[in-house]
């Protein structure tokens, strides 16, 4: 994975763990990495970013659009519906979106259940049929705690109820942050009829990765998601598989345009050249032989975060939080919005036959690729955003 080294921030280190080498760009505020890195092949990291010090521009955005300054700091549900020009109010019913993660979090439930209210959101819990926990296999095995993981799933089970709350949740806890074991609970994701599966998580790519793609991630019919990775310019692994729509990251503001928002590159989203995958058919961009990161975007800066409650280890409950990881699950649940997709179609395909239905991030770079459109947003297609972030549903149809 590469990294990016030209941030204006503080890194801060997760509690209990050493700094991270790594510098993310999140201008403006302090950010520390919920997982910790990778260190050997098949281990996977979260890539979701927690804000630690400063005040992010969407705290006061956030206040601004809701006119209320006691409200939880990061874009709530509110104004990340806007921002998409997502339907759902009247949308997504009936539809199961699976979170995949590594460990457990043994507040997820009650944790949901204290960000849907804040937003006013309908309960969403076991009791009701709307909410499941399972292991990697199914069962209620659940593997042992982890609190950077549990923010992370805290991360990902809020942005599914922001975009799609009337969705229901399935959230599957592999043992560890192997591949297998992810894999395998994306396996499990799809057994248990989910058709839409979110993967906020990365590591590096290996010979192995075509093995993983037939493995775990060739599921026609089920749109799989994952995040490009909060390095900057370079290629995480399972982003990289040809089956998943690979998620990239923006910097979202509001504007004065007719749109109301603006979306521009995030300095830190994953993208480039995958050395392992084969281009998929749909894909037709001519600056690599094989796979390109990303396919579509949204939300990732920490500088623009969202507001996520965790309460496992943690004495603040309420937190802004950045990161692909954000933007994985918003995609997911997009999908989930515009309806189960057809048997025998790969969904990753749908937003390339739908471009003009994406708002176009034409801006922006993640590093330095000699200023192609790998690494810098540009009208059309580019490595950061993909083909652009939703404007509505449309493009992640069949």
């Amino acid at each position: 994975m590469a990294t990016l080294a030209t941030a204006a921030l503080t890194l801060a280190a997760p509690a209990g763990q050493a700094a991270q080498a790594t510098a993310f760009p999140a201008h403006g505020v302090t950010v520390a990495r919920a997982c910790t890195a990778p260190t050997k092949k098949d281990e996977m990291a979260c890539n979701a970013l927690q804000v630690t010090a400063g005040t992010p521009k969407s705290a006061h955005a956030e206040s601004a659009l809701t006119a209320a300054a006691a409200a939880p700091s990061g874009y709530g549900p509110a104004s990340l519906q806007s921002a998409y020009n997502l339907p759902s109010a009247s949308s997504g019913s009936g539809q199961t979106v699976a979170i995949v993660d590594a460990y457990d979090d043994p507040n997820a439930e009650s944790d949901l259940a204290v960000y849907r209210s804040q937003y006013g959101l309908s309960a969403c819990t076991t009791a009701n049929g709307c909410f499941t926990k399972v292991d990697q296999n199914g069962g209620t095995s659940y593997p042992r705690g982890d609190s950077g993981w549990a923010e992370e799933i805290s991360l990902d089970l809020d942005m599914v109820s922001a975009a799609c709350p009337n969705c229901k949740i399935l959230l599957v806890e592999a043992k560890t942050a192997s591949m297998t074991n992810l894999g395998t609970a994306v396996n499990t994701a799809v057994s248990l009829g989910a058709k839409f599966v979110s993967n906020s998580y990365g590591g590096s790519e290996s010979s192995s990765d075509a093995t993983y793609d037939s493995s775990y991630f060739n599921h026609p019919g089920v749109a799989i998601t994952v995040s490009s990775g909060d390095g900057g310019y370079g290629v995480e692994y399972p982003a990289a598989s040809k089956y998943v729509t690979a998620v990239g990251g923006t910097s979202l503001n509001t504007a004065s345009n007719s749109r109301g928002w603006t979306d521009t590159v995030w300095s830190g989203a994953g993208s480039g050249c995958s050395k392992y995958d084969a281009k998929p058919s749909w894909q037709k961009d001519t600056g690599c032989a094989d796979r390109t990161v990303a396919d579509v975007s949204a939300v990732a800066d920490p500088n623009t975060g969202v507001a996520v409650y965790d309460s496992y280890r943690s004495a603040t409950g309420w937190m802004v939080f950045g990161g692909t990881s954000a933007s994985s699950p918003l995609i997911a649940a997009t999908y989930a919005l515009g309806g189960a997709p057809s048997s025998g179609s790969y969904p990753a395909s749908f937003p390339y036959a739908h471009t003009s239905a994406l708002y176009d991030v034409i801006s922006g770079s993640n590093g330095s690729c000699g200023g192609s459109y790998l690494c810098t947003g540009t009208t059309g297609y580019d490595g950061p955003s993909g083909l652009g972030v939703p404007n509505g549903t449309t493009a992640f149809t069949g």
